[in-house]
């Protein structure tokens, strides 16, 4: 059986899909590799990627650019090209990576992956990652502490799980951050303190900004500072 090396990715964008709006950053870091069912965490400061991307279209969100911390107009004129970018991302997976198989791991994956995917497939024509070795974060600790993915915000878990790096959404931070969470609920087996939260206990956090919406406001809802964190 191949090992496989996790890969913790973060991105940055513009607006709320690829394709009419743009990725503007993404920071990857190696955060472990797996050997059958052992796994070995690795600093997330050792084996590190991070690029900030021209925009390929001129529609944005100026929320989102605002979470990014990001000058636009510096990106349009300075950013690196998508293909150039992508081509310099799949270098590094693969060698970091060597002959281990790459898994990408991100909190939340709906969104980093369908960026990821999307610019990977556009911009070199294959993806590193398959078209689905990927996991979780949320999905990771919801099944290890048996609670519905309403309850996995990063707020809702136990304080000895979550990272000690702050949240400051440039790419390559966030990306080790969630690293470090991915390390610890890897390393955890679920009889922490979090199976013993009650309903109401998991309904005022939630109540403290775990809201949830659908359609467009749903998705834009990414871009606000503290959701879903």
């Amino acid at each position: 059986m191949k090992a496989e090396t996790y890969i913790s990715v973060d991105v940055e964008a513009d607006g709320p899909i690829p394709g009419p709006f743009s990725m503007v950053s993404l920071g990857m870091t190696v955060a472990g590799r797996m050997q059958g069912r052992t796994f070995e965490p690795v600093d997330p400061d050792s084996s590190t990627f991070y690029v900030e991307l021209r925009p390929i279209s001129d529609d944005f969100v100026p929320e989102a650019m605002a979470v990014s911390g990001l000058d636009r107009d510096l990106l349009v004129r300075e950013g690196t090209d998508a293909a150039l970018a992508m081509g310099q991302a799949a270098r590094w997976i693969k060698k970091v990576c060597g002959k281990t198989q790459p898994v990408l791991a991100a909190y939340p994956l709906s969104f980093d992956w369908m960026w990821i995917y999307w610019y990977f497939m556009r911009f070199t024509g294959a993806s590193p990652f398959g078209h689905s070795r990927c996991i979780d974060i949320k999905t990771l600790y919801a099944a290890k502490a048996g609670v519905p993915i309403a309850w996995s915000t990063k707020r809702q878990m136990p304080r000895h799980l979550t990272a000690q790096r702050p949240h400051t959404h440039h790419a390559l931070d966030d990306a080790k951050e969630q690293a470090e969470l991915f390390q610890n609920l890897m390393a955890w087996h679920g009889d922490g303190p979090a199976q013993a939260r009650t309903a109401e206990e998991a309904g005022s956090a939630r109540g403290a900004g775990d809201v949830e919406v659908g359609g467009v406001e749903g998705v834009l809802s990414r871009f606000e500072p503290l959701a879903d964190q």
